[in-house]
Order: C-alpha cells, then sequence, then structure tokens
C-alpha cells in the first residue's frame, strides 16, 4: 500500500468536521507553523520538500513563494484556486467535500508564510455543495480560534473567505481569477507584471491550487525533507489523481509519484483494469489539455523501458512520444471509443470557453470545432487533416494564457498518433456512422504528421 498524506482519514466517519479532524491531528501544523517556525522558515520548508503545483503547470511551490514582493505598508493575499474545471479533473472536488479543514489549516499556514492578513478560496460557481461545505467548515474553525483576531495568541490576524466562481473554465487561470475576484469580466491578464508582484487589487499575490495548498500540512507536520524522500526524483510527494473513462474502478486516488502507469491502471489497489474486459486504445494523463498517448506509449517510453506516474516520466519524449503530468486528470479509452469524436468533444468545449481576447484561440478553437465536426460526421476530406494540423499550430504559443495551447495540443497529439483513424473516417464515411475504427495501429502510433515548415 502507497503512503496517503491528504486521504488518510478520508473513510473516518465526520471528518469533514472540527472535532473529529481534530481527534485525527488536525491543526497540529498550524500550531507548529505559529508557534515556533518563522514565515521564512516555513518558505524554507516548502522549498525542501520539492513540492510542485498540483494544478497543472507543476511549478515549484516554495519558489514561487519565495519571488512574492513584499513592499512595506502594502497588503499581500493568499488566493486558492478551486475553479477546477478542466475535463477529467475532479480531485480538489473530492477533497473540498470530505476533509475542508485540510484546505483550511493549509490556507492558514500559507497565509502566514507569505504575511497575508486576508485569503480567499475561489470554487468555481457550480460547486454550490462543495462552497456551503467550505463555509460551514470556515465558520468552524473562526469559532475555535483558529481564525480570525491574534490566532493562537501569536498575534497572527487572518480573515478567510469563499468566493464562488462564474462558472468559466478561464478563470482556471490564475490572473483571469483575480480580475474575476475583482468583479471584472474573467478575461486573462498580460504578463509582466506577474501577480507575485501585482496580483489581486494590484498588490502582491501568490495564487496555488487546493491540492498544494493542502500539501503544506503533512509537510510541516513531517519536515520538508521528510517528504521530499517520497516520490521519486524532482517529483516527490503524493498526487491526487481523477481517475475516469473505462476503467472498472475509476475514483480519486494518492498515489506516490513514480508508480508505473501500468501498475495504476490495472492493479487492484488502483484503477482495477479496463472495464468489461477490453483492452486499452489511449489514454489522457493529465486532464483534456494535455496530449492524448495510445496505450504502447502510455505504459512505455518509444525505448521500451515502463512509464511512471511522474512529471518527468510522462513526458519523456516530449510531445512526439510523451505527454504532460498536468492536473492528474487520467482518462482511459477502451477499443471501442473513437478517438475523432473525442477529439471533436474537447474543441466543442474549448471554443466554448475561449475568453475570445486572441485571436488565434477566439478563431482557431471554433475553426477546428468546425473542421472536427466535419470529419466525425462523413463529410470530411483528406485537406481537412491537414488543415487542422495548420490550425493548432498557429494556435500554440500565440495567445496570452495557456487556453490556446490546450486546446491545440489535444488536436495535435490526435493526428499525430491516430491519423490512421482520421483518414478512415474521411475514406469511410458511411462506415464510420456506424462503428468505431477499434485499435488498428493503436499499439504503432506511426508520426504521420505533416512536417512543421518556417513560414518566410
Amino acid at each position: 500500500m502507497s503512503r496517503k498524506l491528504l486521504l488518510e482519514h478520508i473513510n473516518v466517519p465526520g471528518i469533514n468536521t472540527l472535532e473529529v479532524y481534530r481527534q485525527k491531528g488536525g491543526y497540529r501544523a498550524v500550531e507548529k507553523a505559529l508557534k515556533t517556525l518563522t514565515p521564512e522558515e516555513i518558505v524554507e520548508e516548502v522549498k525542501k520538500s520539492g513540492l510542485r503545483g498540483r494544478g497543472g503547470a507543476g511549478f515549484p511551490t516554495g519558489m514561487k513563494w519565495s519571488f512574492l514582493a513584499k513592499p512595506e505598508g502594502v497588503a499581500r493575499y493568499l488566493v486558492c484556486n478551486a475553479d477546477e474545471s478542466e475535463p477529467g479533473t475532479f480531485k480538489d472536488r473530492y477533497l473540498m467535500t470530505h476533509i475542508p479543514h485540510a484546505l483550511i489549516e493549509g490556507m492558514i499556514v500559507s497565509s502566514f508564510a507569505l504575511g497575508a492578513k486576508v485569503s480567499y478560496i475561489y470554487v468555481r460557481g457550480e460547486m454550490m455543495p462543495q462552497i456551503r461545505i467550505l463555509e460551514k467548515a470556515i465558520a468552524e474553525a473562526k469559532a475555535a480560534g483558529w481564525l480570525g483576531k491574534n490566532i493562537l495568541g501569536t498575534g497572527y490576524d487572518l480573515e478567510l473567505y469563499v468566493q464562488p466562481g462564474g462558472g468559466a473554465y478561464i478563470c482556471g487561470e490564475e490572473t483571469a481569477l483575480l480580475e474575476s475576484l475583482e468583479g471584472k469580466r474573467g478575461n486573462p491578464r498580460i504578463k509582466p507584471p506577474f501577480p507575485a508582484i501585482a496580483g489581486l487589487y494590484g498588490c502582491p499575490t501568490v495564487v496555488n491550487n487546493v491540492e498544494s495548498i493542502a500539501a503544506v500540512v503533512p509537510i510541516i507536520n513531517d519536515g520538508g525533507e521528510e517528504y521530499a524522500k517520497i516520490g521519486i526524483g524532482r517529483s516527490t510527494g503524493t498526487k491526487l489523481i481523477s481517475a475516469s473513462g473505462n476503467l472498472v474502478k475509476p475514483g480519486v486516488y494518492e498515489i506516490e509519484l513514480g508508480l508505473p502507469v501500468e501498475e495504476f491502471i490495472y492493479s487492484d489497489e488502483y484503477c482495477g483494469g479496463i472495464a468489461n474486459g477490453k483492452r486499452l486504445k489511449a489514454t489522457v494523463a493529465g486532464g483534456s489539455s494535455v496530449p492524448i498517448l495510445p496505450a504502447n506509449l502510455t505504459l512505455k517510453y518509444a525505448n521500451g523501458e515502463a512509464r511512471l506516474m511522474s512529471y518527468e516520466s510522462l513526458s519523456e519524449g516530449g510531445f512526439a512520444t510523451g505527454t504532460m503530468m498536468g492536473s492528474g486528470g487520467f482518462i482511459a479509452f477502451d477499443e471501442d471509443q473513437c478517438i475523432v469524436r473525442n477529439t471533436w468533444n474537447f474543441s466543442r468545449f474549448y471554443h466554448h470557453e475561449s475568453c475570445g481576447q486572441c485571436s488565434p484561440c477566439r478563431e482557431g478553437t471554433g475553426w477546428m470545432e468546425k473542421v472536427l465536426h466535419k470529419i466525425e460526421h462523413g463529410h470530411g476530406s483528406m485537406d481537412d487533416v491537414d488543415l487542422l494540423w495548420d490550425i493548432q499550430r498557429k494556435i500554440e504559443g500565440n495567445t496570452i494564457c495557456p487556453l490556446g495551447d490546450a486546446a491545440a495540443w489535444p488536436v495535435a497529439s490526435a493526428i499525430r498518433h491516430f491519423r490512421d483513424e482520421f483518414e478512415w473516417h474521411i475514406k469511410e464515411p458511411i462506415k464510420s456512422q456506424q462503428q468505431n475504427y477499434g485499435i488498428a495501429n493503436y499499439a504503432v502510433p506511426i508520426e504521420k504528421a505533416p512536417p512543421v515548415t518556417e513560414e518566410k
């Protein structure tokens, strides 16, 4: 059994209440941090832990904290990004639902480390049950003296607020989130300046994901060096994985980073294999925005070595033969799933969620959706595949925020590894409406994408 740091007590009755959470050691990290550590020492422990942002980017958390500007007399803020809206990702929602005090404890410790006197948890608007759970837990914590004025007699004050979002995927991008939190339209800001210099209300701000902040609790309790012993290489600690798709046991799993992908998919401790005795065709390892991989490259590198559930291992080979850990939204596709239909579905989402601020994203996402709809519904031409490749190439890297990249990468990888399936839809328009392509060539992904040529 792998070690559990966040979900160890997930099945304890009443763990969502302050009383039971305290019985299981809750708020020890707050006592330790506020009474025995300085803010600088907490930041140093987080650096030692090697904790990387669990929201998708994987940037070292301690390093991000150290960038925070500290001008005299200017307020600082910590904002928790709980706008979890990446298709295939639901682990933050799970954590907030079942152990809300883990997030609140992490917010208190992190706010103290950053010198924030007011902090916010920005929650996706559709998550009303989780918003109510958090508000109730915050009220419990405040009544018990863990929030408010002079916490534990240390002289540290902290007010913590829950802010519902507007239900926009773009508000998962930190600067769009800050715009929304200020009451504006959730459009990403041009950077620099970065939030660490000018964030919420123009003040220095750190934005971290739910899981990242919750992970600060075991880091402070056990020490950064102990946390760093878990995992592999620069992928330290544990990671929550949202497993969905054609699996025997979909759900939220806490894994030690470095677990073999094959073990995660097929072992009884985790997903239990592919549902209904079918074969694995492909996976999306980190949420809808990361490249899709065929089964063979999911389980092994191109050279045949086993692939691991870690930031470095999943990205081995670059986008040609690898993918990304992302937010940990692991989606499995069995042999009966259609890659073209899935890619079209993802493109519909990104077109709908584009804020429209950047022309490549605004126009390109809609264009890709239309072309994919055409191919999926039996009206495509061979030129459409090359057109899709060209569109995604002109979106990637040409937008203010990463939504353009998130829309382009699934399309590029689907063509890269499953071009034969796109061509079959075009060559067999009637048959493709009656049956799925199956897994022909699924184990031998072919780099058939047209070469990228520099424009003059």
